[in-house]
């Protein structure tokens, strides 16, 4: 093989291995369950939360989903979408701090949303949708602890919470921010129209920001390596001829 050719060879290697890591990356960011909005104001009213779960087996389709929601600081009036094909059953728990709103005192709130029966197979994911009265005012965030049970008995616990400083765990429990009313990075809008809470073809750089930049450096670094090689080429031309 020719050193032109040798040359070639390494740059190619080192750009589609270091390309490759970059993209499974961004799958691995995508594939968390997450909430959305990201954020929405303290003591919030009459909002929308929605759970997406993706699958990421693909050998074993997703058929249970159970999301943990906090007592200490309850989400009040919740109520669920219907979803084709899944049953959804909401477990409700007695407060240990009652809750005085301007429609009287609340003793119970949702602990537990429940989804069966239906199936998210490889390459997918769904939207689960839940309603809310209203948001507590007394924290910065909510944490929602989250099953995800797959066709072939696996369990992948999504419950743990990110502290201050660190990288994000392994196996994240989708949070959700609460900022001060009037703050102009609360995202309280309403959410977009949706299309019934169908089973949809995952893409990730469609719903993941952080996969989307990883994928770009992908890119850039599938580039560099090319421009790497053709200057590697050029100096070697140059150095035979001289």
């Amino acid at each position: 093989m020719s050193a032109t050719r040798r040359t070639l060879h390494r740059a190619a290697t080192v750009t589609a291995v270091t390309a490759a890591s970059v993209l499974v990356a961004a799958g691995v960011a995508a594939a968390h369950v997450t909430v959305h909005p990201e954020s929405y104001a303290k003591g919030a009213t009459d909002g929308v939360l929605t759970f997406r779960v993706p699958n990421e087996e693909n050998t074993a389709a997703t058929t249970k989903v159970q999301v943990y929601l906090p007592t200490d600081h309850p989400v009040l009036g919740v109520l669920v979408t219907p979803q084709d094909g899944w049953t959804a059953k909401v477990t409700t728990t007695k407060l240990k701090t009652p809750v005085k709103t301007d429609d009287g005192t609340i003793t119970e709130a949702a602990s537990e949303i429940t989804w069966t029966g239906g199936k998210i197979g490889a390459g997918q994911y769904q939207d689960f949708d839940v309603a809310f009265g209203q948001l507590p005012e007394d924290t910065d965030q909510l944490t929602f602890k989250t099953l995800q049970t797959y066709s072939d008995g696996k369990v992948v616990r999504w419950i743990e919470e990110a502290q201050s400083g660190d990288d994000e765990p392994e196996n994240p429990a989708p949070t959700l921010k609460l900022t001060a009313a009037g703050d102009d990075a609360t995202e309280s809008a309403a959410p977009a129209a949706k299309t019934g809470g169908k089973t949809a073809t995952a893409a990730a750089d469609s719903s993941d920001s952080t996969a989307r930049g990883l994928g770009i450096a992908g890119l850039i670094v599938g580039a560099l390596g090319l421009a790497a090689a053709a200057f590697a080429v050029v100096r070697t031309r140059g150095g035979a001829r001289s």
